[in-house]
Parts: C-alpha cells; structure tokens; sequence
C-alpha cells in the first residue's frame, strides 16, 4: 500500500502510475482540469491499453467542462461513460490500473484541489478490495445496481453508514479527523460519547452548529481530505464526508486500511496541521440573547428576515441554470432548510449586537435595571 501526500506530492505519482497500465485503465472523473492527465490517458491509448473514463453526470458549475473533456477523450479513441443521474451527485474518485492496482482519491483531478489543498490518496494491491472496485466500476458505468462485497470499500449510499459507524464505534483511544463539515446527528453524537469515554478525539475541518462540542480546528490553508485515523493501526480516506447527504443520497467512495506505516505517517502529518490550526468558532445566537430583551430581538429579527432572497440564490445553485441537473425534491429541501436556518441566525445576531449597542436606527436604547 502507498500513500499520496498534497500538495507535497503534485500530480506526479498519478502520472507514473497511468504510465506503468500495460492492459486497461479505469478512471472515475468528477472534476478534472489537469492536462496533464489527459495527455497520460491518450498516450496509454497510443502504446494499446484500453482506457475508460467514467465521467460524473453533472457537478456544480462544472457541467460545460466535463462534455468538453468528454468529447477530447471519444475523438482520441477513449470509451467514455456517463455516470446515471438517480443519485444527487457522482462524487467518488478513483482509478484501477490493469485491474490489479486500486488508487482512491480524496481530491479531484484539479490543480486547486492536488497543488493547492491539503489531502490524501491511497493506492493498493489487495486482490479482493480491487476486485470489489472493478465490480463498483462496472456497475456505474452499465447503471446497474451495486451490492457491497466488501467491507473495506466504504461505498455511499450502499454501506457508507454501516461501515463508517462501526469503524468508529470501535475506536479504543483515538480518533484524528480530516472533515470537510460534520453535520451527521448521529455521527456526532457518537463522537461525543468517545470523547466522554476519555478518547481523543480531534477534528481538522468544520462541524455544524449541532457539533460546535467537538474539538475542532481549522487549517490556514485549503482542506479537501475526508480522513479518519483510528488509534494509531487503521484509517478511513475517501470522498464522503459525515453528511446525510453525502451518506445517503450520493455516490461517495472511501477506503478502511489496517497499515501501521501508512497511518502513523497520517498522524504525523496531522500533528503537524494541528499545531498550525485555529480553533473554528462557531457563532451561538443564543448566547448573546440572553443579554437582551427578548421581545425587541423579536421585533428586530422580523425587520431584518429576508429569506426570499436566500432562497432564490439556493435554488438558483441546486438547479444550476436549468439545464442538465435535475430538480432533486431531498437536496432542494436539505438546502432551503440551512438557508433558512444561516438567515434566521444571521438575523438574530445582527439584532442582538444592535439592541446591545443602542444602535437600531440610532435611535433604540436598552433599558437599564438599575
């Protein structure tokens, strides 16, 4: 097994791994702006490997860029594949070399994302987790339904849950998270129970409102790694972060590994990004309206609510322009329900800082006691 390191590492390893397929190559795209990878399929094309690309059916803002990658790739004799559009989003990233080599990414194949981001990408040989991964492809790219074989391939929506809470569950002393935003109920709850079982838990990333009890920091830098890294022996890395969404409604793959070598170089890492991180704070409205009248926050938050205009910019990203995505009933609602929550908030503590202050319209005073 071997591990990817961004940004230290750069596009290099993906580039000496496409170069070493003597027999086929198989590679799941969401996000691509590297031309360098392009170049690398198309010359495994001219010394007689058969490449295909399975290529997600749409993402956010990216769709005109995906058809155009698309059609290089089909007039250079590449098969290519679209992903089926009965999921929210196509969201995994890997590729299998001669069917006998796994490599699973956290990133896109972005210069954002490999040059710029802090993440991770595993490669392995392990016959029975490859196997699973060709069977993954093979489904996707037919749109044929996918049962789990496989315990170490965490695959959403089929047994993300089921896997990632237990590899959780039975962390003993540590836990050490890379998270894009944990927003799961019981995924955070689960993590508070180890905390109050004496385990260290720490999160490099961003959590809800529901997890502003956890130990979380964020990095000086771009994050892009969804990583778990349990009591020193084992590690999750993926794409699915501890989002319902990501766990329920989307195509997210991950990978658990047991390589000692591997994780303790993880930590290491994580140590260091942890020393370099801030605490994330997460505003608590509630706080802050204990030190105002209840009554005129109310009156002030009912001014201030403009949630049609948020609204109108969740739904103008969910559609994306109208054209190719579909109007998903779960994703309109889980992104209206923060909307509304992010306003409500916003509103709150713009009318708690004012009544405290004595600056609504200049002219509002809070009452004294004395």
């Amino acid at each position: 097994m071997k591990l990817l390191i961004q940004p230290d590492e750069g596009i290099e390893p993906i580039m000496r791994a496409l170069g070493r397929a003597r027999k086929s190559i198989q590679i799941l795209v969401f996000r691509v702006d590297r031309s360098e990878l392009e170049r690398a399929l198309l010359e495994a094309v001219q010394r007689g490997v058969a490449v295909q690309a399975l290529i997600a059916y749409t993402n956010r803002g990216g769709d005109k860029n995906l058809r155009r990658f698309e059609m290089r790739l089909l007039e250079r004799g590449i098969t290519v594949t679209r992903t089926a559009d009965d999921l929210l989003r196509y969201h995994g990233k890997m590729m299998i070399i001669d069917g006998k080599e796994l490599h699973v990414f956290a990133f896109n194949f972005t210069h954002l994302d490999i040059a710029l981001s802090r993440s991770f990408g595993v490669s392995t040989t392990s016959s029975k987790v490859v196997k699973e991964a060709v069977k993954l492809y093979e489904c996707d790219a037919r749109r044929t339904a996918y049962t789990a074989g496989c315990d170490e391939l965490v695959v959403s929506p089929v047994n993300a849950r089921k896997q990632l809470t237990k590899f959780v569950d039975g962390a003993k002393k540590q836990l050490l998270m890379y998270e894009m935003k944990i927003s799961d109920p019981d995924f955070i709850e689960l993590l508070n129970e180890k905390i109050s079982q004496g385990l260290d838990v720490r999160v490099i990333g961003q959590s809800s409102i529901r997890g502003r009890s956890l130990p979380v920091r964020t990095m000086p830098t771009r994050l892009h790694a969804r990583a778990i890294l349990c009591d020193g022996s084992s590690a999750f890395l993926g794409s699915q972060s501890l989002r319902k969404l990501e766990l329920e409604a989307r195509r997210e793959i991950g990978i658990i590994f047991r390589d000692k070598q591997i994780v303790k170089k993880m930590i290491s890492i994580f140590d260091e990004d942890w020393r370099s991180a801030a605490p994330a704070v997460i505003a608590d409205p509630a706080v802050s309206m204990l030190e105002a009248p209840a009554k005129k926050v109310a009156k002030v938050v009912a001014k201030r609510l403009d949630v049609s205009a948020k609204l109108e910019k969740v739904l103008d990203n969910v559609i994306d322009s109208g054209k190719e995505m579909p109007l998903e009933p779960e994703e309109v609602v889980e992104k209206v329900r923060e909307a509304v929550r992010d306003e409500v908030r916003d509103a709150v503590v713009h009318a708690v800082k004012e009544l405290v202050t004595g600056r609504i319209s200049g002219t509002v005073e809070i009452e004294s006691k004395a």
